[in-house]
């Protein structure tokens, strides 16, 4: 069996090195950082206070920890008991940093769930509640999502971030289930097969219960977006333009009736 190489001078080193031994990897690395250090150090900026108010923006004070939780480079409770030292420095209430600590709660939740129920992972928990049927779903990833060329500025721009970096905003994975789910009627296994192949934090059981509730087969209704959303949160850094992305471009009860024609109201 081949010894691999641990120790190296620069990450330009370990780059190459791994090139050399998976030369299946195309593409050029993630500027994503491994390693206890970068870890910690990410660890040390957590604003949990913060975080509660922004997540969900594309600047917001979020703490990429994921990559090194899932592949145990630091554990939850580690990060955990981090955001409560840092936020009891300031504020004597740990209510402050409620939402910080319940999103931690829901990976250990999904990990729990897929524990006790493992025919869940790739299986509809319950039926779509969406007016389709599941047969009505393409089991098969289309060519445009795959490249990222989708017609809308926005989606593409997505697709490239996850597949160049290896990570996406949390309120991004939102969008894009929704997108191949909703907009384009694909199976949400499909798009979680897709996550799983590029995410570095690509944890089985967050990753596809996720899915399942932006699918609805996992909760009471689908989760769906369009342009204004999308530009409220993230139109400083992508390209949120009507002009270039006109199928985002509509207003919540015109898109629920097109996506949903057999059902009332969705948000």
């Amino acid at each position: 069996m081949q010894i691999l190489e641990r120790n190296f001078q620069t990450r330009k080193e370990l780059i190459e090195y791994v090139k050399i031994i998976a030369p299946w990897a195309n593409g050029e690395a993630s500027p994503i950082i491994g390693g206890h250090d970068e870890a910690k150090n990410k660890m040390q900026k957590i604003d949990p206070v913060n975080y509660g108010k922004t997540r969900n923006f594309a600047d917001g004070k979020i703490t990429k920890l994921s990559p090194y939780i899932h592949h145990g480079v630091v554990s939850l409770n580690e990060v955990r008991n981090c955001a409560l030292t840092r936020c009891l420095e300031k504020y004597p209430e740990t209510k402050h940093i409620e939402k910080f600590i319940q999103e931690l709660a829901w990976r250990d939740f999904w990990q729990r769930i897929a524990k006790s129920h493992p025919e869940w992972i790739w299986n509809d928990v319950e039926e779509y509640k969406t007016g389709h049927n599941a047969k009505d779903y393409s089991p098969i990833m289309p060519e445009d999502i795959l490249n990222a060329k989708t017609g809308s500025s926005f989606i593409d721009a997505c697709i490239n971030d996850l597949v160049q970096t290896g990570y996406l905003h949390n309120h991004v994975r939102m969008y894009l289930a929704s997108y191949v789910v909703h907009f384009k009627k694909i199976k949400w296994q499909a798009g979680a097969h897709w996550f799983l192949e590029h995410l570095l934090d690509g944890d089985e059981a967050s990753n596809n219960f996720s899915w399942q509730w932006v699918a609805s087969t996992f909760s009471n209704k689908p989760y769906i977006f369009n342009l204004e959303n999308a530009d409220k949160y993230f139109g400083k850094f992508f390209d949120t333009s009507s002009k270039n992305n006109i199928e985002l471009d509509v207003s919540y009860e015109e898109l629920t009736k097109r996506l949903f024609p057999n059902i009332g109201g969705v948000r």
